[in-house]
Order: C-alpha cells, then structure tokens, then sequence
C-alpha cells in the first residue's frame, strides 16, 4: 500500500472526517496516517518539517508559508465561504442593521476573538477591520473552544470563525450569527487541500486520493444525514445535528478548483501584503497546480449547489 500522512484540522465539515471514517482509503491501496492540528499556522510548520504530505486548510496560512519558500501547492478544492461573525443575541444582524458595515460597529471599542493569527478567519476579521476603519481588538486562540468560553463569560463582543463555532455559540453561548458566510468574503477558500512538492511526485497517490476527496463533497452535498452521521461516530464528541446545522450555516462543498475560488485565493495574497503577512504578492502559479483536479474533476463546479 502507498503510504500518505495528512494533516486536519477538527473542523467537523471538511470530508477528512468521513475519510477516516470510512475504508474509502485502504480500498484505494492508500495507508493514510492522520495528525490532528488546532490551526493552520500549526500545519504549515508541520508541512515545513516534511512531517505531513497532504493537508486540510485554509489557503491563507499555506500562502504565508510558499511566500517563505515553502514548496506546497494547491491541489483541490474543498469548502468556499466557512467563515461568520457570531455575537450574542442582543446584537442586531448585518441584515437588521442594514449592511455589514452597520453590523460591525456594534463592536466598536470592543473585542473580537479569532483563532490563530495567521489564520484564514484571522485574515478576513483584520480586513473588514481595515475595510470600515473600526477600533477593534483581535483576540486570537489557539484552539476555537477557547474563544467559544470567552464569549460564554463576556470577556469578548462576538467571535470570528468557523460554521462549527458559530452553531456552538448558537448552543451555548446564546449566540446569532452577525454576518454570513456569503456576505463577509465572497468565493473565500475556506480550505483545499495542500500537498508537498515530494508528494506530488506520486501521481497516482494523488489522484485516487482527489477521487475520494471529491466522491466525500458529494455526500455532504447530495446526502447529508449520512455524512453527518459518519462524521458524529468519527469524532465521537458531536451529534448529527450538530453537524447538520453547520452544513447549513455553509453549504458550498466541492473538490473543483473554479476561477472564481482561484481569484479569490489571489485577493488574499493582496490583502495579505497590506496588512504585512507576506513581503510581496504571489500569483497563481506559486499557489495551486491545477494537473491533478482537471482530470478528477473536468466538468462545472458544484459549490453553488448547496447541500439538500
């Protein structure tokens, strides 16, 4: 069997979860390792070690580290727009308030929790900061419980993040999403899946690896009860309904890499010199290579499917 080593995050509605959860893998003559990461900063170091071949993440900690000389790239889609604005209940939407700027200056003067710096949710919190001149702090976490508790005890005004903590804010925190996915960063690669220049070597590792990727964004799409529910005994630790919930706070999921999400991609490389992450912008070219999904996946994107 060929050996692959993957990196995730705990993020329940990337299709790592249904891969381990399922013989997907070892049917394909692939012996996958799994190491679990609290952000993606985290994985890029991993990637920088050569500990990891594959990763699930968000595109903008894995542009930081090509612009430092890592060899990674793009080989696939996954989810597009998985980050929200969450506050508690007494905040008014961006849609009663009239717009994202008027729902963003509730918290002006205040603090905003965020995972890691660096982080894709990280990236979009400072430029809509930025975007409408605010008086924000950013307080970034390690791991997302931690900034779940934080709005739980008051210590912050509303949370940047993913689906996953925003339901749980709606659980536990008696949270409301602030501002959608859909209306914070149009077409943002929420994740994809990076891979190692030495992995990309092993084509056909790759590909049946992209195949199983892609056949797990249709479950979520076309069958989601049965994708949560292998999701729900992966992790052990969430319900079907949870992880339900987040497929519908965003439901864009697809292996494809679209023009759209690859131009997305090149805003942030924009955004992220500006605001001093990187030293200079980086093209498309030093960011994905496109070989491995055109033949996977040739046809339309399925993104603006949603999940039924």
């Amino acid at each position: 069997m060929d050996r692959l080593r993957i990196g995730h995050l705990s993020t329940f509605y990337h299709t790592a979860f249904i891969l381990m959860g399922t013989d997907s893998l070892i049917r394909a003559g692939i012996d996958a390792s799994w190491t679990l990461f609290a952000t993606g900063p985290e994985i890029v170091d991993a990637l920088s070690r050569s500990e990891i071949d594959l990763a699930y993440i968000g595109l903008p900690p894995a542009m930081i580290g090509i612009s430092k000389g890592l060899k990674i790239k793009c080989v696939a889609g996954g989810h597009i727009e998985g980050t929200v604005l969450t506050a508690d209940r007494r905040h008014l939407s961006a849609a009663e308030a009239g717009g994202v700027g008027e729902a963003v200056r509730q918290f002006e003067n205040g603090i905003i929790g965020c995972p890691a710096k660096g982080s894709i949710h990280d990236i979009i919190l400072r430029d809509l900061i930025e975007r409408y001149g605010l008086r924000v702090e950013v307080k970034n976490y390690q791991w997302a419980d931690f900034a779940l508790g934080a709005l739980q005890d008051g210590e912050i005004a509303a949370v940047m993040g993913t689906p996953a903590l925003a339901v749980g804010a709606g659980r536990f925190a008696r949270g409301k999403i602030i501002v959608p996915p859909d209306m914070l960063w149009p077409w943002n690669p929420s994740y994809g899946i990076m891979a190692t220049e030495a992995s990309l070597e092993n084509w056909a590792v790759i590909e049946a690896f992209l195949r199983i990727h892609e056949d797990a964004c249709e479950l979520i799409r076309n069958n989601p009860p049965a994708a949560a529910q292998i999701v729900s005994r992966t992790t052990g630790i969430v319900d079907e309904g949870y992880v339900l919930d987040c497929y519908r706070v965003s439901p864009k999921y697809c292996a494809a890499l679209p023009e759209e999400y690859i131009a997305s991609t090149i805003r942030f490389a924009d955004t992220l010199q500006r605001l001093e992450y990187i030293p200079k912008p980086l093209n498309r070219q030093d960011v994905f290579d496109l070989r491995f999904i055109a033949k996977v996946h040739p046809g339309p994107a399925h993104y603006l499917d949603g999940v039924r």
